[in-house]
């Protein structure tokens, strides 16, 4: 089975862009978006209702904000929005398909004040409780989405200057890894160290539009795709053409086996 996480940053624009084509190329079974910022109904009905697909949008009640979606080629089961009460701002779907639950999630960025962190930390602090079921349960349950944190200085291409930045933070570093600790795999963190040195950096899945970041490849690593123990994950990569093409964020993508 292949899963692909890609926060879209603005559906309306990605379509524009060529978002069906990389699909197509990537061919996923599964496929999670974040920042979808649209309602179905804003869509043309080829795209609301794509052909092949079965979705469940989960858009945030702010137009033109945040919200996800997740689609697959098999029927889909809706199990749940938010964590365990309401979710206005779209950041969280539950669904299950082929014997696997996605667990689909957009967490908040805090770079743009104080406030905006201390928000994004008290989502933190939520999220990590809540997640626990789906880390200590036996159904196979892949976690995907933009976490807007970069876990480890290979994760980042500029981890000094960056250090005292929202999504670098000491702090947040730290709870990365105690959350990963309570039953959670990096894929793509895993599949990398497995096949290069130590010191090398990235791949990375997002890229500041500014300088020249994205054409040089010097970004962050803030989109992942985590599993319990019930998942093996045979193949782990970033689409790296979906981030230059389509939006600031890269496809990154898993081909999964169930336990």
């Amino acid at each position: 089975m292949r899963v692909v996480t890609w926060n879209v940053n603005g559906l309306r624009a990605a379509l524009r862009k060529g978002f069906w084509k990389h699909v197509d190329q990537l061919q996923p079974d599964v496929l999670m978006l974040q920042e979808i910022r649209v309602l179905p109904e804003q869509l043309p009905p080829a795209d609301r209702e794509p052909d092949g697909w079965h979705i469940v949008w989960h858009p945030a009640e702010k137009k033109g904000y945040a919200g996800v979606a997740t689609l697959s080629r098999t029927p889909l089961q809706e199990l749940g929005r938010g964590m365990d009460g309401p979710d206005p701002q779209g950041r969280v779907l539950v669904t299950a398909t082929g014997g696997l639950q996605h667990v689909n999630v957009y967490l908040p960025s805090g770079s743009r004040s104080a406030e905006a962190q201390q928000n994004k930390e008290v989502f933190m602090d939520r999220f990590a409780g809540w997640t626990r079921r789906f880390a200590d349960g036996e159904v196979p349950t892949v976690l995907g989405g933009d976490l807007n944190i970069a876990h480890t200085e290979r994760d980042i291409h500029n981890p000094k200057g960056n250090a005292k930045n929202s999504g670098f933070l000491p702090h947040e570093r730290d709870w990365f890894g105690q959350w990963l600790e309570s039953g959670w795999s990096d894929f793509l963190r895993e599949k990398v160290d497995q096949e290069t040195a130590d010191d090398d950096k990235g791949p990375y899945s997002w890229w500041s539009n500014r300088g020249r970041a994205r054409e040089l490849d010097r970004g962050w690593r803030i989109d992942y795709l985590a599993g319990n123990r019930a998942v093996r994950c045979t193949e782990a990569f970033v689409h790296r053409a979906g981030g230059m093409e389509v939006s600031d964020h890269a496809p990154v993508v898993f081909d999964l086996e169930l336990s």
